[in-house]
């Protein structure tokens, strides 16, 4: 994954930290925080992921994937 400096988190809590950073929306009516379909694949380009695990991180930490434009996304 390429990620920024070489701190105390491991990679993977590095992207869990930036997908929590990239989703927006918290006064959504359901409280539930937002990524769309495209973020979570640009997300996944950008630090070398798999779109699967960034699905996993968002389900993990409730938050939602919108308007996703290949059905990749429950």
């Amino acid at each position: 994954m390429k990620f920024y400096g070489q701190g105390k988190m491991d990679k993977k809590e590095q992207l869990v930290d930036v997908v929590l950073k990239a989703a927006k929306g918290e006064n959504q009516p359901d409280g539930r925080k937002q990524l769309t379909c495209a973020e979570a694949f640009d997300l996944a380009k950008k630090y070398d992921a798999e779109v699967i695990e960034i699905g996993r991180i968002c389900n993990q930490h409730n938050i939602r994937i919108c308007k996703c434009q290949l059905g990749c996304f429950a």
